[in-house]
């Protein structure tokens, strides 16, 4: 049931398109940045399509749209670094979504190398490297799945969330 209290049936089309992106604007989702490459040819995006795929082995899926440049970088890099923003870090995530024009998306936030190359972000509530170990192609993305070998973790930090289409925080209660 929408907001206003109507049943909508989906048929094909513009109308449908829109009433899913609603619903699914109800979603809280973590903010992460999702980056691959090494030195000036590193790229990244900023996802809410981040999941914990399973803990034994340890392994994550993110999503990347199929024709991206950085969904080649994955491939050709064998791996990723995923970092999970924390509630100070929304410029960060604008920066990373395309928001702040055509600079260096690099150019926001503390970054540093993990072993493999991959961007690390400084500050973040964790960071993650991760080792591709499969890929699945799905309507226009590719879902890519990691497993970490390195991760840094900053329990005092509270992440940032999106949720009807703006940044929130999460505080324990």
């Amino acid at each position: 049931m929408s907001v206003s209290g109507t049943d909508e049936r989906l048929t094909p089309g513009d109308t449908a398109r829109q009433a899913f992106r609603d619903a699914m604007a109800s979603l809280a989702a973590s903010v992460c940045v999702v980056t691959a490459g090494d030195g000036p040819d590193r790229l990244g995006r900023t996802v809410t399509a981040a999941l914990s795929l399973g803990i034994d082995p340890p392994a994550i899926l993110v999503s990347i749209q199929a024709g991206a440049a950085l969904a080649e970088k994955i491939r050709t890099g064998q791996g990723f670094s995923l970092a999970i923003l924390s509630d100070d870090q929304q410029d960060v995530a604008d920066a990373f979504a395309g928001r702040s024009g055509a600079g260096d998306r690099f150019g926001h936030g503390r970054w540093r190398r993990w072993p493999s190359g991959h961007p690390r972000l400084d500050g973040a509530v964790a960071a993650l490297d991760c080792a591709l170990i499969g890929e699945v192609p799905m309507a226009g993305h590719v879902l890519f799945a990691g497993t970490p070998r390195g991760i840094v973790q900053d329990a005092a930090r509270h992440p940032l969330v999106w949720h009807h289409r703006r940044y929130a925080a999460v505080r324990p209660l």
